[in-house]
């Protein structure tokens, strides 16, 4: 029998997979910038992120690193897979597990 304890079903990875693209790679040094704990790794026509817990994208990172106004629903544009539970608003895009 395994029991999970709250704080370790609070830090079950989460995981964003995005196309690789001249557009994508400022979301993803956007991601790194604000989730220090995430993980990237590259494939040929993927890049995929994987974070303990909480994965957070925030637009206003995004448009430092893209120079521009940027919208979170342009993430889609560029997004494969994912593994969490989303919130979403016009500021961040967070995904996680448990409430």
């Amino acid at each position: 029998m395994s029991t999970t304890t709250p704080q370790a079903a609070t830090r079950a990875p989460v995981f964003i997979a995005l196309q690789t693209s001249e557009s994508a790679r400022a979301i993803v040094e956007a991601i790194v910038d604000d989730n220090p704990e995430a993980s990237v790794n590259e494939y040929p026509a993927m890049v995929k992120i994987d974070a303990p817990g909480r994965l957070t994208i925030r637009r206003e990172t995004v448009e430092a690193r893209i120079g521009r106004a940027w919208d979170t629903q342009e993430l889609h544009l560029s997004l494969i897979s994912l593994s969490g539970n989303i919130d979403e608003s016009d500021d961040e895009f967070t995904l996680h597990w448990g409430a």
